[in-house]
């Protein structure tokens, strides 16, 4: 019988046809390219396969980043060990970033809108960074640039979404704003869907499988920052409060946990994290809980912090003038008699936003690690120690606030779920916006409302 050889070759007479076959004529040129095209293509598709099944270890490296660390703490530490001289650096620059956070707060809720939306576009910009350093050989078209547009398009229906909420009345006396308003969620949904077709466009057959990849990187990337961000700022305009004992409540957990850990810690937490160690974590807790009641007895007392964050639409500016509501009103508890025993009270007066503290600074402490735990993974994935170099001794923006998003969501949950109810401001801006025939409509049906219940007398009816 005959034996077929590589393609592209000819097949060899066997005995049987050796006077009954003509012998078979060569290949011609276009057969031999048409084989050398089909050859490479297969290759191409078993590497990207192989490719696709690859392992971590295979993960391309990603460029250490360099150090940052301003020359003057180099010299300055120079005769410090590694241990000491990372501490020392930490530490410092720890305080000067919450000495610059004070003065945030300082000047008004804007700018820590600001601030959020900032700190928003730099950890986007980390993460996106990675996965283009990771995949930079492959040369992905318009990576970099649908990222970007992307990030836009989020921020815009997100932010458009907050304007319509906490800004009404500015926008009803803007006529070019309110044609912006009113198809706010077309118009977004329009600009997403312009980038999802420049991205089917961009599809290039030698890179299918990464261009996805990336596709997904970018918008997992999004639910991260953005949407987490949003909540943050949604937070803030239910009264500063809020905003400072979450933030403040993870970055003492940080700081103690590290703490406790860099003294005391003998016994390793999880494999994700080497250096976290139980002491840390449960010395960081115990910390954290005190922390928050003792912060939140001081933010309570004073307007600027517990009431909701409103804007002016006659001074053009965010106002925090307010009755504070039952939550931030001195009220006395009775102490439990287990209790009794060891403090020697019977009651005690606090506000009952200490009470709430006590949630916010648990999950800080004991859920809230899991972020950072996260990004730890992530990072590891991935072989890289930090997600930059922009902070000396921290890493980069992302690595201080992995903690923070997760604990943003949490937030703005117990809010809706334990805290807000109805907001008679907001509402009365939204029935000002109505058409004058809508306003009518509401008054009557309100007033025969309140006639029926008994509260205006029915001499009234008009």
């Amino acid at each position: 019988g005959s034996c077929l050889q590589h393609p592209g070759q000819l097949l060899t007479p066997g005995p049987s046809m050796a006077t009954s076959a003509q012998p078979r004529a060569r290949p011609s040129a276009l057969g031999h390219q048409l084989w050398k095209t089909l050859s490479s293509e297969a290759d191409l598709e078993e590497r990207l396969h192989e490719l696709d099944l690859r392992s971590d270890s295979d993960i391309p490296d990603v460029p250490p980043p360099t150090d940052s660390t301003p020359e003057i703490l180099k010299k300055a530490l120079s005769g410090l060990s590694a241990r000491w001289k990372n501490w020392w650096i930490r530490g410092i620059l720890s305080l000067a970033m919450i000495s610059g956070f004070f003065l945030i707060i300082y000047l008004g809720s804007f700018m820590l809108m600001l601030l959020v939306l900032s700190i928003q576009v730099k950890c986007y910009h980390e993460i996106i960074t990675i996965g283009y350093r990771v995949y930079h050989s492959y040369d992905l078209p318009w990576f970099r640039s649908l990222s970007w547009y992307f990030l836009l398009c989020v921020n815009y229906f997100f932010y458009g979404e907050t304007v319509a909420d906490y800004f009404a009345t500015f926008v009803q006396r803007r006529e070019q704003l309110q044609f912006l308003i009113r198809y706010h969620r077309f118009i977004s949904f329009a600009l997403y869907l312009t980038g999802f077709c420049m991205f089917v466009l961009s599809l290039v057959k030698k890179h299918y499988r990464l261009q996805f990849y990336m596709f997904a990187w970018t918008h997992v990337t999004l639910l991260i920052t953005v949407t987490q961000s949003h909540l943050v700022i949604q937070n803030l305009f239910e009264g500063m409060i809020w905003f400072l004992v979450p933030i403040s409540s993870v970055i003492c957990n940080d700081i103690t946990a590290y703490i406790f850990g860099f003294f005391f810690g003998r016994t390793p937490l999880i494999k994700l994290s080497p250096k976290k160690t139980w002491e840390g974590f449960i010395g960081g807790f115990f910390s954290t809980v005190v922390f928050g009641f003792i912060f939140s007895y001081f933010l309570a007392q004073h307007q600027y912090f517990v009431c909701p964050v409103e804007y002016n639409s006659e001074t053009n500016r965010f106002v925090t003038e307010c009755e504070p509501s039952e939550l931030f009103q001195m009220k006395k508890y009775s102490v439990p008699p287990l209790l009794q025993a060891v403090l020697g009270w019977e009651t005690v007066n606090m506000y009952p936003f200490q009470m709430h503290s006590f949630a916010l600074s648990t999950f800080a402490s004991l859920i809230g690690p899991f972020g950072g735990f996260f990004a730890s993974g992530f990072k590891r994935a991935f072989k890289i120690k930090d997600f930059a170099d922009t902070i000396p001794g921290h890493g980069g923006i992302m690595d201080r606030f992995d903690c923070q998003y997760l604990m943003a969501t949490f937030v703005h949950v117990y809010i809706t779920s334990f805290i807000r109810g109805p907001n008679p401001s907001k509402l009365l801006k939204q029935l000002l916006i109505l058409q004058p025939e809508q306003q009518l409509s509401v008054y009557k049906t309100l007033k025969s409302h309140l006639v029926e219940k008994g509260i205006l007398q029915p001499s009234l009816r008009g």
